[in-house]
């Protein structure tokens, strides 16, 4: 490998231990600066992630500048033997607690995720309702200092088997049995258009 091939790899941990884990971080890297072994709201996680993002318009020169919004996600992921409904419950509340913890109340303030990934040999059918129906969204200040949410995945891979709560985008990074394929942007104009073609 040459030195600008590894120039442009971010440093990250590496779980030579759990290979799964290490595929999984290998997709974050670029994304969110990655921990080993860290502890949130009162759990241990084999993975922890923070992904930052901050949104500047401009007027004519960056000096006038407007619409500032930053984001922020917290990734916490864990290997486990099972997984319930209680305990995605505990983590749910646990994640409430901190993202109340993790924000500042600004104008600049848009949004702030925790998800919680649990890795399990299965997962069983209540817990996949359960996943699927979550939504853990809570509006600041009536919507005006922005929003935290939490969100929840439970994978499979050994099985192949991945849920996800509806806006868990970091889930598809657990589905490393299959390729990540780019997201479609549909903004206002390519919806158009496609409407009109069919």
């Amino acid at each position: 490998m040459s030195s600008t091939e590894t120039s442009d790899r971010p440093d990250r941990p590496d779980w030579d231990d759990d290979p799964y884990l290490d595929r999984v971080a290998e997709r974050l890297m670029y994304n969110f600066d990655l921990e080993k072994d860290v502890s949130a709201g009162g759990e241990r996680f084999d993975l922890g992630g923070e992904l930052r993002i901050e949104r500047e318009k401009h007027f004519l020169h960056p000096s006038l500048n407007y619409a500032n919004h930053e984001s922020r996600e917290y990734l916490y992921a864990r290997r486990d033997e099972s997984v319930t409904v209680s305990e995605l419950e505990r983590l749910a509340e646990a994640g409430s607690d901190l993202a109340e913890d993790r924000f500042e109340v600004h104008d600049e303030h848009f949004s702030t995720d925790v998800t919680f990934a649990v890795i399990v040999p299965d997962v069983p059918s209540d817990v996949a309702d359960y996943v699927e129906a979550f939504s853990g969204r809570t509006l600041v200040r009536w919507g005006f200092g922005g929003h935290y949410e939490i969100n929840l995945v439970v994978a499979a891979p050994e099985a192949e088997t991945l849920v996800a709560s509806e806006n868990a985008d970091v889930g598809r990074a657990f589905r490393t049995w299959e390729p990540i394929e780019p997201v479609e942007n549909s903004g206002l104009l390519r919806r158009i258009a496609r409407k009109l073609r069919s």
